[in-house]
């Protein structure tokens, strides 16, 4: 567990601190998952032990996004994820669709479909990648998003230079997602594997989640903020409110979100957000980064030998599932 707080610099005209005594509610928010049921299991044992009893009872959890791929135990993941509600009917869960969790709906047929559009006409902005990535070509290709001919396809390199080890499957590492429903790497027999609540699990993931009051602990009392999650992050050159409403409508005629899979496009807190104290939260990016109210909760980012963690709020506290803790 690592106490990060990191103190944001606002001026007093734009920042508002109370010193009252009513504890503000918690809030956690979890990193990528990539499939590793032990981390979660793990990492939720320890928030529920780090945290007071009462205030995890009521907590507010944000799940980060990319609960697929890479590791070996995806639909276990999902139906732990699926249990929560009933385990925990107090707290509000939230799970945000990563890249990876896109792709996926997009293979199994459950992304939202826009009225008199087809996901081929998608396609041909990337079609020069086509050959390299090789893209699905089985059974119900003709009608798939852009990401689930990705994610269900062969990729010809078996290397990942880039991360410096072997691809599983396709370029999204979707392998071990198929045989977690027992089924081979690019078969179309996963939609027929896949239970019906996955689906709906899937279907429903949300682009984007606000809270229009999050509280950070600060030197001066108590800092109160919005929040945005999403994924990946909210682009800097961007109107924010049309950002915002593309992602609350899930707009799949687009073929690559940039919210759920850019880099260094959505790596800081565009200027507009920074008028009044906004906290973004975000996963993907495979690094652990708190820096003002920019937090980027993606230690583990699907290696099996890196940590799956968790941001605590208001404390700024970091839990990992690899934490001892004292009972």
């Amino acid at each position: 567990m690592t106490d990060l707080k990191s103190e944001p610099n606002f001026s007093s005209s734009t920042t508002t601190t109370t010193t009252t005594t009513t504890k503000p509610r918690v809030v956690c928010c979890i990193g990528d998952i990539h499939g590793y049921i032990k981390k979660l299991q793990n990492l939720w044992s320890n928030l529920e032990s780090l945290i007071d009893p009462q205030e995890f009872r009521t907590a507010l959890v944000i799940f980060l996004g990319d609960y697929c791929d890479r590791g070996p135990h995806t639909r276990q993941v999902i139906d732990f994820l699926l249990r929560l509600p009933s385990r925990y009917p107090d707290q509000t869960h939230v799970f945000l669709s990563g890249n990876h969790d896109l792709a996926f709906a997009a293979f199994v047929g459950v992304l939202p479909r826009p009225p008199r559009f087809e996901f081929s006409e998608a396609w041909e902005e990337y079609e020069g990648n086509e050959e390299r990535e090789g893209w699905f070509k089985g059974d119900g290709y003709e009608c798939m998003h852009l990401q689930g001919r990705r994610w269900g396809g062969t990729i010809k390199v078996r290397f990942n230079a880039a991360k410096g080890t072997e691809y599983k499957g396709s370029i999204y590492d979707a392998g071990p997602t198929f045989e977690s429903y027992g089924v081979p790497h690019g078969s179309s027999d996963l939609v027929k594997a896949v239970p019906d609540e996955h689906k709906k699990f899937l279907a429903d993931l949300v682009w984007v989640h606000e809270e229009d009051d999050v509280c950070l602990e600060t030197e001066n009392g108590i800092l109160h903020c919005k929040l945005i999650a999403v994924h990946a992050g909210l682009e800097r050159d961007k109107n924010i409110k049309e950002q915002l409403d593309f992602l609350r409508a899930r707009d799949t005629r687009v073929p690559k979100v940039e919210a759920l899979s850019g880099r260094k496009n959505v790596w800081n807190i565009p200027k507009e957000l920074t008028e009044n104290p906004t906290i973004v939260v975000s996963g993907h990016h495979g690094k652990l980064y708190v820096e003002g109210l920019r937090l980027i909760i993606d230690e583990g980012g699907g290696y099996e030998e890196k940590p799956v963690a968790a941001i605590v709020l208001p404390s700024m506290k970091i839990v990992r599932d690899t934490d001892i803790l004292a009972n």
